[in-house]
């Protein structure tokens, strides 16, 4: 997770931002070939996202739970995120094409995704003596203080 950042620390970001929450859930563990190939469909796509500095996507973190995983992906513009979704030539389309031919039926494994687009002005973040972490990780962190001491002040509610 990296080295600890002391002190009240906020987000250095203040533009608008896509949180993009993205999963999959086993419903039947013992249907192995019909999860396993949605499981490993994820990897690629970060691959590829994360070598493009023009896709969009920010940064993400990977939260994994017993039957399956949620990843948090920060996006620059939801333009960008359904372009990626949409685009043929890139991994999405054909592993989203591939999960409906073959696991959506049988039901063995689920997918969701929800999309919240943050207006600028309206993100507000706090780590104290954290390492990088979240929206922080993923842009930097800039010390707490003077006009982002409160919680309304970085929420731009004060003057």
């Amino acid at each position: 997770m990296g080295d600890v950042v002391q002190g009240r620390q906020t987000a250095a970001y203040d533009g608008e931002l896509v949180v993009f929450l993205i999963g999959m859930r086993v419903n039947s563990v013992f249907k192995v070939r019909e999860w396993l190939p949605v499981a490993k469909a994820m990897g690629p796509m970060l691959r590829e996202l994360m070598k493009d500095k023009d896709s969009g996507l920010l940064g993400f973190r990977t939260l994994p739970t017993w039957r399956g995983v949620t990843l948090i992906q920060y996006w620059e513009s939801v333009e960008k995120l359904q372009a990626f979704a949409g685009d043929n030539g890139r991994t999405h389309r054909p592993a989203w094409v591939e999960y409906f031919r073959n696991s959506y039926k049988g039901g063995a494994v689920g997918i969701w995704h929800e999309t919240y687009v943050v207006p600028a002005g309206n993100i507000e973040t706090i780590y104290g003596n954290m390492p990088l972490f979240g929206l922080g990780r993923v842009k930097g962190v800039e010390a707490v203080g003077g006009h982002t001491d409160t919680a309304a002040q970085r929420l731009h509610q004060t003057e």
